[in-house]
């Protein structure tokens, strides 16, 4: 795709690196950007300079916050003896999304895979077993995606926080097997939580 200006090419590029946006698209929306006002796409590229800035990751389950507590692990209505495990930001606004996790999360950031180089050190996994530890926590809910690799990293845990008197459960089968966590629809992931069956190897 041949594109007679530099500047548009840049663009091009710069958008098309997000995943899932290839060359056409991204120019589609870099021609649209094009019929904007300075004000507009000074604005709009703003917005992403002051989100790299100002976000911070909750210094308890290191979810995405404006603040240094993120407003569930603040939220004195949730209930801190329920730890729910999730990959990243996307499965948490999955599951709040179906209104029927009243519980508090932890933020692993990622999940093990040896073939992309990611170990448990990579991972938010120390400090899970810290939280464990508190006598307060009861349950413990792993909800990684239904994948070799979340498979995996719930066993990782597992053998990691067995031995501490907390109830160990992961979602029932209702998310597919294979299927990643953030796609699931919300009354299969609703089902899945109300349904959670205890963790076993």
């Amino acid at each position: 795709m041949k594109i007679y200006s530099k500047y548009i090419e840049n663009a091009v590029d710069q958008i098309s690196s997000l995943p899932g946006i290839g060359k056409r698209t991204a120019l589609r929306l870099v021609i649209e950007l094009l019929k904007r006002s300075n004000e507009e796409i000074e604005d709009f590229s703003n917005s992403f300079v002051l989100m790299k800035e100002n976000i911070k990751k909750c210094q308890i389950c290191h979810n995405i916050s404006d603040t240094d507590i993120c407003p569930i692990c603040s939220d004195k209505n949730r209930d801190q003896n329920l730890i729910c495990v999730v990959e990243d930001i996307r499965d948490i606004l999955a599951i709040e999304a179906t209104q029927s996790y009243k519980g508090v999360y932890h933020v692993l950031d990622g999940i093990i895979s040896p073939m992309d180089g990611i170990g448990p050190k990579d991972l938010n996994i120390n400090s899970l077993i810290e939280r464990a530890k508190n006598e307060s926590v009861k349950e413990i809910i792993f909800a990684l995606s239904a994948t070799m690799e979340g498979d995996t990293t719930n066993f990782y845990l597992y053998r990691k926080i067995k031995d501490l008197n907390i109830e160990i459960s992961s979602l029932s089968r209702g998310v597919s097997v294979g299927s990643e966590l953030q796609y699931a629809d919300e009354i299969t992931l609703s089902r899945s939580l109300l349904n959670r069956q205890p963790f076993v190897i």
